[in-house]
């Protein structure tokens, strides 16, 4: 297998790479054309940093990719929705760099409050200007972060060290957690006019692209000070030129910007109260190889031992989860493809409730394996563990999801409700002991059966012989039955009947089972 390394990581990384058996290329620095062009070599997985552009063409172009692994944690130069359509599983390193960044964004706030930066290219200049570099302490000044995620968390720490008052705005953190860390969280209208010193910790989205602007400038404190170590493209850099010459921001540092490098003219190079460094929030000699050793590691996982860690397009499941969820998801698969083939119209609706022991596990990796099993019968290969969710919705199908802590008669259960135009079916499963998927019911029928390779599917009469017939019949054709799992319902008097065969059913053989008088329903299934 072949791993393409488009961006430079530590050469630990590369050793992990390596020593998996995979064959690693490292070609860094490559443009557009030539990255495309060695992307059909067979290319299984890319390990990119930032300056690698995975465009929606370039992964179009890139015949058996599956897996984009990026070395750090922003993935706004990979176009997640491209991987998506094409089933390729998009992943980051999270945590890898997290101190550095939030390491360097304190030195960017000190360097910026002391004007260390300008008084040592003064110096260096056969200068001593004492006076002009008059600073500012951070001791009992306000810190307003912008997002509390990893790195503003760790920030928020660093800053509590300082005797600074830490607030934060980010509305997906509950503000009582905050609270336990010192911090107080609230809304951004609150938290600008307050702030002596803003950093941000956002992630670059459709939301967040030009964030801090104009209105948000004018509503800070006046004399506050930036500093912006997440991802280019979150400040106006034009309103921010202008809201320093203005006097309203007295300083400003940036690590990231909207186009890396900037041009030449870059209007804020001209501010003597501007500092700048060339996005190394994560250059540190630690962080480089904590994240080479974290996404060599997520990649001989994904294609050695078909692990999943940190995917930003599924959901992930950890080496000591895998062996707990694999039995379920295999499970989960085999429902879905049984209520696909079941169906006897286009599927509107599924309905998943987990119970018992499995509503206690993370379930999301089940859904997902279930609706590729439930899409696989229509769309064969253009359906995986990464897009399915993304089929379902194109399809128009509605997913449901709900956990109850006891199972009817079982430890653990997974029931499937679809509904079609003109009607619905249910079929639940479980597993026996540590790891053999049964199903257990399909609609009103009970029963116990393997859900495993060519099986037919028959509702009949229930009445003497009828079994025997069935047999006969199948035997004549040269079909050998390998398990016959029935499933009774007294008050209907008919059976259904679930049998395992040797090879799919022949057109002649299923043409003959639906003429026996005593049968009502055949259905080939395969599992």
């Amino acid at each position: 297998m072949k791993v393409l390394v488009s961006d430079p990581i530590a050469e630990d990384g590369i050793k992990i790479l390596k020593e998996a058996g995979l064959e690693v290329i490292v070609k860094t620095g490559l443009p557009k054309e030539e990255l495309i062009e060695e992307l059909k070599n067979d290319i299984e997985a890319i390990i990119i940093r930032s300056a690698t552009k995975m465009t929606a063409d370039v992964i179009e172009a890139a015949p058996k990719l599956k897996l984009i692994a990026r070395a750090g944690t922003g993935l706004d130069n990979v176009d997640i929705d491209a991987a998506n359509r094409k089933g390729i599983v998009v992943m980051n390193c999270p945590g890898g760099n997290t101190v550095s960044a939030a390491e360097h964004t304190i030195a960017m706030m000190m360097a910026l409050a002391r004007n260390i930066p300008q008084a040592t290219a003064s110096m260096k200049a056969g200068k001593w200007e004492k006076k002009k570099f008059l600073g500012r302490e951070v001791n009992g000044k306000t810190l307003g972060i912008i997002g509390l995620g990893r790195i503003g968390s760790v920030v928020a720490d660093r800053a509590k060290g300082l005797k600074m008052r830490v607030i934060a705005y980010d509305p997906f953190v509950n503000p009582d957690q905050a609270a336990k860390m010192g911090i107080e969280v609230m809304s951004l209208d609150e938290l600008l006019p307050q702030a002596d010193f803003i950093t941000i910790h956002v992630p670059l989205t459709k939301e967040t692209k030009g964030f801090i602007n104009k209105e948000k400038f004018d509503k800070m404190k006046d004399g506050v000070m930036l500093i912006h170590c997440a991802r280019g493209g979150i400040v106006n850099e034009k309103d921010l030129y202008e809201a320093m010459v203005s006097g309203k921001v007295a300083g400003a540092a940036l690590d990231v910007f909207e186009q890396e490098p900037p041009p030449e003219d870059y209007p804020l190079f001209k501010l003597e109260n501007f500092i700048c460094t060339p996005h190394l929030g994560a250059s540190t000699v630690e962080a480089q190889k904590n994240v080479a050793l974290a996404v060599a590691s997520q990649v001989v996982d994904f294609l050695v031992h078909g692990v999943v860690r940190n995917a930003v397009n599924m959901p992930s499941v950890s080496a000591e989860l895998l062996p707990v969820l694999k039995p379920y998801l295999k499970l989960a698969e085999k429902l879905g493809a049984l209520q696909a083939q079941l169906a006897e119209g286009p599927i509107q609706e599924v309905n998943i409730e987990y119970q018992g022991d499995v509503a206690n596990l993370d379930t999301r990796p089940l859904t997902v394996a279930l609706l590729k099993g439930l899409l696989t019968p229509a769309l064969r290969e253009d359906v995986n563990f990464v897009n399915a969710p993304i089929r379902a919705k194109e399809r128009g199908i509605k997913v449901t999801e709900s956990k109850v802590n006891t199972a009817e008669d079982f430890l653990n259960l997974i029931k499937v409700r679809v509904k079609y135009p003109g009607g619905e079916n249910v079929v639940a499963g479980t597993i026996f002991g540590k790891k053999e998927p049964r199903i257990v019911q399909i609609n009103d029928f009970r029963l116990d059966a393997v859900p495993q390779g060519h099986m037919l599917y028959l509702m009949n009469e229930d009445r003497p012989g009828v079994i025997g017939q069935i047999g006969i019949t199948i035997g004549e054709h040269g079909v050998n039955i390998s398990r016959m799992h029935v499933g009774q319902e007294p008050e209907q008097k008919v059976n259904i009947i679930l049998l395992s065969i040797d090879q799919p059913v022949p057109e002649d053989l299923l043409q003959k089972l639906k003429k026996l008088p005593v049968i009502k329903l055949v259905k080939p299934l395969e599992l």
